[in-house]
This record gives structure tokens, C-alpha cells and sequence, in this order.
């Protein structure tokens, strides 16, 4: 069954850096899409960031392109989000999620991803 395990997040100063983790709980991250998202306060959720398994084809929201790095290990049990120059909009739960997909291609609508990680907390303030 599909289920991933998160950590990293906090509190962090306007500027500063934090990196996430997803770990995939007993299983291998072969031909899948992994993508972060996240929601705040009031907001939809929205999706930040993917990445496909099968070709390292990544993708990013315009709000945060050229400031987040998704990757993934060799292993493939285990994707990570670098965050840096954060901003207080950046505020918000962030939470890791998967589906099966052999092409490179992913989408971010949330409804198609399973496996959905426990949610951290990220806050970006002074």
C-alpha cells in the first residue's frame, strides 16, 4: 500500500532555507509521479512540485521555479524538496504524494495522487 513518511519543516526567517523529506514506506518509487503540495490557511491545496521516476522529469509552480529542487535518491525510496530564498507566502503545510505513471509526464491535480505523507508545517516569518 502506498504511504510515505515525512520530516523536515519549521520555522525559518524570510531568506532562509529549509529542506523536506519523503520517505516511501516499504516500497520503491519505480514509474511514478511524486509531487509536493501544500495548503494554507483558507486556501486550496495546490501542488508545488513534481517529479517522475521513470526520467527525472520535474516540475515546478511558477511561485516557487528557480527557488525549490525536487530530487529523488538512487534508491528511489526517497524524494526531497530544497527549499530556499523562502518567503512568508510560502507559509503552509506541505505534504508529499505519489501515483503509478510510466511516462514522464505528471499532473498536479491532487484527486489523482495516493499515498498521501502526515503534512509539515513550514513557516516562513521574521
Amino acid at each position: 500500500q502506498l504511504q510515505f513518511v515525512q520530516s523536515g519543516g519549521g520555522l525559518v526567517q524570510p531568506g532562509g532555507s529549509l529542506r523536506l523529506s519523503c520517505a516511501a514506506s516499504g516500497f520503491i518509487l519505480d514509474y511514478y509521479c511524486i509531487a509536493w503540495f501544500r495548503q494554507a490557511p483558507g486556501k486550496e491545496r495546490e501542488g508545488v512540485s513534481s517529479i517522475s521516476s521513470s526520467d527525472g522529469t520535474t516540475y515546478y509552480a511558477d511561485s516557487v521555479k528557480g527557488r525549490f529542487t525536487i530530487s529523488a535518491d538512487n534508491a528511489k525510496t526517497t524524494v526531497y524538496l530544497q527549499m530556499n530564498s523562502l518567503k512568508p507566502e510560502d507559509t503552509a503545510v506541505y505534504y508529499c504524494a505519489a501515483y503509478i505513471e510510466p511516462g514522464p509526464w505528471c499532473t498536479m491535480t491532487p484527486a489523482r495522487y495516493g499515498g498521501w505523507g502526515q503534512g509539515t508545517q513550514v513557516t516562513v516569518s521574521s
